[in-house]
């Protein structure tokens, strides 16, 4: 037993289904990479300004075919939207799919 330990913390939410589990588990797997997690930080760092895959590329130091398969990911799962300006595809972060995962965290 421990002393003086602090108050139990609830949730502000309910439990998870199985279900909601498994499908937040997903997303976080996606977010589970530290190049990913460069982009989107890179991305909201410019005021989540759209970005281009070479304005990413530059930044990160990685390849291009690196950079286009983690925003792809990055896009399946909801994190990112992409949309074509020209020749370039630009990606914005989606607000959204955070939000869904700070409820999930949202403890106390």
């Amino acid at each position: 037993m421990l002393v003086d330990a602090p108050p139990c913390c609830p949730l502000t939410t309910a439990p998870l289904t199985p279900d909601e589990a498994e499908a937040h588990a997903a997303l976080f797997r996606v977010l589970a990479d530290p190049a990913r997690l460069r982009i989107i930080s890179l991305i909201a760092a410019e005021d989540c300004a759209p970005a281009t895959v070479g304005d990413l590329t530059e930044k990160l130091g990685l390849s291009q075919p690196t950079v286009s398969h983690h925003l792809k990911k990055l896009a399946e799962a909801g994190f990112l939207t992409r949309h074509r300006e020209g020749r370039a595809v630009v990606h914005a972060v989606e607000p959204g799919t955070f939000a869904a995962l700070r409820t999930v965290l949202s403890i106390g």
